[in-house]
């Protein structure tokens, strides 16, 4: 871990485009901004665990590439089967 100490509207970067400022100090907190591009996520960590968890779960309840391949192929085994009317 890189430890920094920064008094009250300074700020250091992390590469070349995230900023991280801090705005306020106090007893048993510190209020910082951040400014990154879009495309970066920036969240708590409380919340950075939760979307991990939900990703993990939704992934576990996904059909399985090899699950889906064989419904595709009894959906089409079975289509095979069904003669389609004549035209008239």
């Amino acid at each position: 871990m890189l430890i920094f100490t920064r008094r009250r509207d300074e700020a250091i970067m992390i590469g070349d485009e995230i900023q991280v400022t801090v705005l306020r100090a106090g007893k048993d907190s510190v209020r910082i901004g951040i400014e990154a591009p879009p495309e970066v996520a920036v969240h708590r960590r409380e919340i950075f665990d939760q979307i991990r968890e939900e990703n993990q779960a939704a992934a576990q309840s996904t059909p399985r590439a090899s699950n889906v391949v064989e419904h595709v192929r009894q959906w089409v085994s079975e289509s095979d089967r069904t003669e389609l009317p004549k035209e008239r």
